[in-house]
């Protein structure tokens, strides 16, 4: 390269620095990224498609994290907060998904260096490079990201120097059927199957009670809302609960006796007392082909083993677990693995037919880099399929790679992350007996 040419280059990395880093989701994990920004000093903006941050973990507000508070405030968040004044809650409660809203993520957006960056209402339709689909290669490193957007005023595009897709899954759920696809006749039963982690015991309330809710899906979500409908059938008797899976257990939902999340390791063995005492009853290695619309609900058609076999219920639940929307990256170059859609080098990592939430390692820019300098997926959307994500991993991500953005490899590469044994997940523990929760 003669010398002309690196002055090109420096110039092009000067103007591409004068941009803003792109934060794509103001949820726990896009505001960490933003506050890790803010101390290094970094320009930067963040767009949440709700009209308000949070919008996701509102839906489920109802529920309780079982990680503790020490577990869920970012460490660059918490000392931007405790220079306002602001006071950690209680390190070892646990909060539901509202007061981690209200006393945590709120008063950290209200903060005046991301208060004056955050852009609600304000849904990412596409990134890519300006001037160029993923096919062109020649300067593409030093060409800013170009990010369409769609708000209540129509369609505009921005550019960014880097960009941290930090969107989650929550709005992405999987599928009811084994296939992956969409079970036939979804679409004449819609209304009548709900997404995960309904609010049966607050503002849904009167949709369940009394009637005959299925669940379906193995693991934390699907507990969660077990536990809650066995509550109201305890208020309403003539609520029917029935637990769908596709398998011969729900092995997700069990966790070691030595789990240090208490609330977690608990879980389990509640919904297990409620199959043995018959309160909730158990469909398992029931794969869904097709739905149908009766007078009453929905009757799901299912293989079990070779046979074909129907089952009929009010309500479905679809607690399936979530997927990432990868159509808004189609002119972004990714290196995903082919199973859990999970950057390549993170995906061994989790990969569930190999990991559970134990042995998920600390991680950072590097396992997360892709073909397309300077983007990132970061924390739930960043684990693909997989359903083990971590929020005190997000919160590593987001420091890791802003720190590769600043230039401080050093600090990007090291790497740390304390989690108590079996790692730090979410779910419910009731509040003196009874609370709902969140695998969100």
């Amino acid at each position: 390269m003669t010398l002309i040419d690196l002055t090109a280059q420096s110039l092009q990395d000067r103007r591409l620095a004068t941009l803003p880093v792109a934060i794509i989701g103001a949820g726990p994990v896009g505001l960490a990224a933003a506050a890790n920004l803010v101390e290094r000093g970094l320009d930067f903006v963040v767009y949440e498609a709700g009209d308000e941050v949070a919008a996701s973990i509102r839906t489920w507000g109802h529920t309780r994290l079982f990680s503790p508070w020490k577990h869920v405030v970012d460490p660059a968040s918490r000392r931007l907060l405790e220079a306002t004044g602001w006071l950690v809650p209680a390190p070892d409660s646990l909060p539901s998904g509202a007061e981690l809203v209200e006393r945590y993520l709120e008063p950290l957006a209200a903060l005046e260096p991301i208060a004056s960056r955050i852009r609600t209402g304000v849904t990412v339709e596409a990134v890519t490079r300006r001037g160029m689909d993923r096919t062109r290669t020649a300067n593409r490193a030093a060409t800013p990201f170009l990010l369409r957007v769609r708000t209540a005023d129509g369609v505009d595009e921005f550019t960014a120097r880097a960009v941290i897709d930090a969107s989650g899954t929550y709005d992405q759920p999987n599928s009811l059927a084994s296939s992956g696809l969409d079970p036939l006749g979804l679409a004449e039963v819609a209304d009548r199957v709900t997404h995960a982690l309904p609010d049966v015991l607050g503002r849904e309330r009167a949709r369940f009670a009394g009637r005959h809710t299925t669940v379906v899906g193995a693991g934390h979500s699907a507990a969660n809302t077990l536990l809650a409908l066995a509550e109201l059938a305890e208020e309403e008797p003539t609520t029917r609960i029935t637990w769908l899976i596709r398998n011969a257990n729900a092995v997700r939902v069990t966790t070691s006796e030595d789990d240090e999340l208490v609330a977690r390791a608990t879980i389990g063995r509640r919904v297990d007392r409620l199959v043995a005492s018959g309160r909730i009853e158990v469909v398992d290695r029931f794969e869904t082909v097709r739905l149908g619309r009766t007078d009453a609900g929905v009757r799901l058609h299912g293989l079990r083993g070779d046979d074909l076999v129907e089952h009929e219920t009010d309500l479905v639940v679809n607690a399936t677990g979530f997927r990432p929307n990868l159509d808004m990256l189609r002119e972004i170059r990714l290196d995903l693995d082919e199973i859990v859609q999970a950057p390549r080098r993170l995906a061994p990592l989790i990969d569930p037919n190999l990991h559970t939430c134990g042995t998920v390692e600390p991680h950072g820019f590097a396992e997360l880099e892709h073909p397309e300098p300077g983007f990132f997926l970061a924390g739930m959307k960043s684990y693909g399929r997989a359903p083990t994500f971590l929020l005190a991993t997000g919160y590593e991500q987001v420091r890791s790679i802003t720190a590769w953005i600043a230039g401080d490899q050093a600090a990007a590469r090291n790497v740390e992350l304390v989690l108590p044994a079996t790692g730090v997940c979410s779910t419910s523990l009731p509040a003196a007996a009874g609370s709902s929760g969140c695998c969100g």
